[in-house]
């Protein structure tokens, strides 16, 4: 990105490996590993940080605990209030329990049961979880005035200078774990304290280093940021990528990602639930949409990593097992090989059949049907899903559909039909 300011706040490897010492009895140094089949697919030495190893899942232990624990004892005594979509929450839960201190934890309501459940398992009698709002934004907002109201301490969750100094740690550690000078790191980006710390870290000790910031391309925050010159709040997000879905970056994070991020890479959700399931079915690594993000963005920039060293953070596995229907029909929409129609069945004996038979291809399969007979015209509508093989294979499954006067309408690229559907 284009250096156009220096920010007043750049984390500094001195405070940074401060914080390194206060937190690493409660964090897990987590391995840089290298991925063989990624390394082959994109041609290039590609390694994993597997910061989905910590205790608590992924990274936010860092962050959270450098921040609690360096609050004087009449704050840890009035007790904290935090805001999170879930990973932020569990790093303050197991610090606060470690610490012996009170928190409020805010959450949306639509905050995963599995995220929901380790916060109370990782804090205990020690934490209070609230749930409210629709949105990570909605929450942190009822948070902070909750926190003013009864004067405790704010624990941010990307947007302060001791959280940032703790997730830079992971910069810190990735340069004492990679054998080989680091070319590209791809690292996630939702409000900015990993992206901001990260950056800075290498930008001090490897400047030739390129950070790549990846966003899922339905919350673009920090993009519109950089475009705006300072952080803006988005009207509408996608929730999907719930670890880095925010309407809004943090001012500091703003700063420091503007003049150390080299690019930012905008991923489908689509590819990311595809990624999610590469990463399951081919590696057995669970990971968290978010924690998939990095690795998504790969295939954008694979001409330009040919032949480099190459770091992925994996951000989290915080996913829930009740998404995977979700998560597999994503994928397959992104890779157009699932279709919804209007089908118009004629109303007699044997069209559905004939249907079956003769209008779908040898590896067509439906998916979804819905079909009304509520009326006397001649041709009753149905809904009908139908997962193909092959992306090639549409064009010919809608001429036949013309063909024998099937077809009734595409519902794919129709948002406000179609998000019934999915």
């Amino acid at each position: 990105m284009e250096n156009m300011e220096v920010t007043t706040y750049i984390p500094q490897v001195q405070e940074v490996q401060k914080a390194m010492l206060r937190i690493k009895s409660v964090i897990t140094t987590t391995p840089l590993s290298q991925s063989m089949r990624l390394s082959k697919l994109f041609e290039a030495e590609v390694f994993l940080k597997r910061e989905d190893l910590q205790q608590v899942r992924s990274y936010k232990i860092r962050g959270a605990y450098n921040k609690i624990s360096s609050l004087s004892e009449t704050d840890k005594q009035k007790g904290i209030v935090c805001a999170s979509a879930g990973n932020h929450a569990q790093g303050v839960a197991l610090s606060c329990r470690m610490l012996g201190i009170k928190c409020d934890i805010y959450m949306p309501v639509t905050t995963p049961q599995q995220k929901i459940e380790q916060v109370q398992m990782f804090g205990e009698e020690n934490v209070n979880i609230i749930l409210q709002g629709d949105t990570f934004d909605d929450s942190n907002y009822a948070a902070i005035q909750f926190a003013k109201e009864n004067e405790k301490t704010f624990v941010p969750p990307f947007d302060d200078e001791k959280v940032i100094e703790g997730q830079s740690t992971i910069g810190l550690e990735i340069l004492d774990q990679a054998k080989n000078s680091v070319d590209y790191v791809f690292v996630p980006i939702g409000g900015g304290g990993l992206s901001a710390g990260l950056s800075a870290m290498f930008k001090t000790l490897s400047p030739q280093t390129k950070i790549i910031g990846v966003e899922p391309l339905g919350a673009p925050s920090m993009q519109e940021a950089l475009k705006a010159g300072k952080p803006v709040e988005l009207t509408e997000i996608d929730k999907f990528v719930d670890g880095a879905s925010v309407k809004k970056v943090g001012d500091l994070n703003f700063a420091i990602c503007r003049q150390f991020l080299d690019d930012i890479v905008l991923v489908p959700e689509g590819k990311v639930c595809q990624t999610i399931l590469d990463l399951y079915n081919r590696d057995a690594i669970v990971v968290e949409p978010a924690g998939a993000l990095a690795i998504s963005a790969l295939d954008f920039y694979k001409e330009k990593i040919k032949g480099k060293n190459v770091v992925c953070v994996i951000s989290g596995s915080n996913n829930d097992i009740t998404r995977t229907a979700e998560i597999k029909e994503r994928a397959l929409l992104y890779a157009n090989l699932k279709h919804y129609f209007i089908v118009r069945f004629p109303q007699r004996a044997g069209a559905l059949k004939e249907f079956v038979a003769e209008i779908l291809g040898k590896t067509d399969d439906i998916t979804y049907f819905e079909y009304s007979k509520k009326h006397n015209r001649e041709n009753g509508p149905a809904v009908v899903g139908i997962e193909l093989k092959h992306e090639s294979d549409l064009k010919p499954l809608i001429d036949r559909m013309k063909k024998h006067n099937f077809y009734g309408d595409y519902l794919n690229n129709k948002p406000d039909l179609f998000q019934f559907l999915v």
